[in-house]
């Protein structure tokens, strides 16, 4: 998830989380303080109805009257009753409203219990044990908080509208901060993208009022001016030490070449062709070690149309003199195909170095003597070239570190190399926009596959 999207993620969810927590905890306060006031209202009710039942006895017919009268616009929906001291009814409110379990009310109220608190459908059910005047009452009063419910949606609806609003608010906050906070960085990590080893990025071009992100591309720019040193040094070495290289082993191969147009006793011949083969190689790997420097350096390294199978057959052909006895099989994918589609953009030399390392694995791992190269064309935007050959296979875990510089598995030692062959190999094949996968079946067969766009 980008820097962006997690800030605007957390910090809004956070906010609104909290914020709806907040106003939930304010309705449910309300609501109980709607709930305990309005029965505080009953009880209030129940005690003054007591009272003047009490006081005025001989005017109850009365009374009960003049009560209703005074009192019918109290609550919303009410129904008051009020039994003596053998649970008799003595008053009851002109309401229709039915109480329907007022005899189960009136069976639990006691001295032991002396008030009942029941809801149902919304209504406020109370039941009251009232003591007055050496006697004593029973009292159950059954209302409608009309006004309480009003405020109560009123504030349900305003507290909703509330959320809303801040929720859209802190949404757009979050945007606009996590911009603000993301948009250094990742103008940083473009410049990042966008350099090349070389380059001189502009150090002031990032800077902002946060000094965690001022510090960070300070040190990235640190960081990348060691790595161009670094780099130059390694260019500059590798160019010296190859260039100081290559004259001493021409002029060596030149030398062999001489001598062995004289007359030679014995195999001599034959093992002096296999030191010209062998300089030849070195020197081949020293040209391919420059036209990679150059190539890093950000110079132009030059490229033609190559043929990648008359590239495949001089280099075999070339093995061939050395390896008499080995043999490579050549195949095209499909049989009939566009000779055209053969051809690639590249360096000859650097593809003739990665295809000739590859050929030298096959013949050193091979265990059968023999070796396959398939050419595939069936992909109309890709050229595929397979070398395949059976042995030992290369581990799982080895496979990790098979590119890697000096490494060799399990299955090379007794063998010759330095562990370079197919390090120079990925590199040469990403340097032309390619790929290169390793593959076995069975842990006996060894495939590389090389993909140029």
């Amino acid at each position: 998830m980008k820097l962006q999207n997690r800030i605007l993620l957390y910090f809004s969810s956070t906010v609104i989380t909290l914020t709806a927590i907040s106003l939930t905890v304010i309705y449910l306060l309300f609501s109980e303080h709607r709930e305990q006031e309005f029965r505080q209202r009953q009880r209030e009710k129940i005690k003054l109805t007591i009272e003047l039942l009490a006081k005025y006895k001989e005017m109850s017919e009365n009374l009960t009257e003049m009560m209703d009268r005074l009192t019918i616009h109290d609550f919303y929906d009410e129904k008051v009753l009020i039994f003596d001291r053998h649970k008799d009814l003595i008053y009851e409110s002109v309401d229709d409203l039915p109480i329907a379990n007022r005899n189960a009310i009136l069976t639990q109220l006691s001295p032991a219990m002396r008030e009942i608190e029941i809801r149902e459908n919304g209504y406020e059910i109370i039941g009251v044990y009232e003591e007055r005047a050496n006697t004593h009452f029973y009292a159950i009063s059954k209302a409608y908080d009309k006004f309480g419910y009003t405020k109560l949606n009123f504030l349900r609806n305003t507290l909703i509208f509330i959320f809303i609003s801040i929720s859209a608010l802190v949404v757009f906050i979050s945007l606009f901060l996590s911009r603000r906070i993301s948009e250094p960085i990742i103008r940083l990590a473009r410049k990042l993208g966008r350099f090349k080893v070389g380059d001189n990025p502009d150090y002031t071009a990032l800077q902002t009022n946060t000094y965690e992100l001022n510090y960070l591309n300070e040190k990235f720019h640190q960081l990348l001016k060691r790595t161009n040193e670094s780099f130059d040094f390694q260019r500059h070495t590798i160019h010296h030490i190859s260039h100081e290289l290559k004259t001493p082993i021409a002029i060596l191969v030149s030398e062999l070449e001489r001598i062995g147009q004289h007359q030679l006793p014995g195999d001599l011949n034959r093992q002096l062709e296999e030191q010209i083969t062998n300089g030849k190689s070195l020197g081949d790997i020293i040209n391919t070690l420059l036209e990679i420097s150059k190539l890093e350096a950000g110079q132009e390294v030059f490229t033609q149309a190559v043929r990648v199978d008359e590239l495949i057959f001089d280099l075999v052909e070339g093995f061939s003199l050395i390896h008499p006895s080995f043999i490579f099989e050549l195949n095209f994918i499909p049989e009939n195909i566009d000779e055209t589609r053969l051809e690639i953009r590249a360096s000859r030399t650097l593809l003739r170095q990665a295809f000739q390392n590859i050929l030298a694995n096959c013949i050193s791992y091979a265990d059968n003597g023999t070796a396959k190269i398939n050419i595939d064309c069936a992909s109309p935007s890709q050229l595929k070239v397979q070398f395949s050959n059976s042995g030992r296979a290369v581990s799982q875990e080895e496979q990790k570190y098979l590119f890697n510089h000096f490494f060799r598995g399990e299955n090379s030692r007794g063998k010759g190399g330095f562990g370079l062959g197919l390090v120079l190999v990925k590199r040469i094949i990403n340097l032309h926009h390619g790929t290169i996968e390793y593959a076995h079946a069975d842990n006996q067969f060894n495939v590389f596959e090389l993909t140029f766009p």
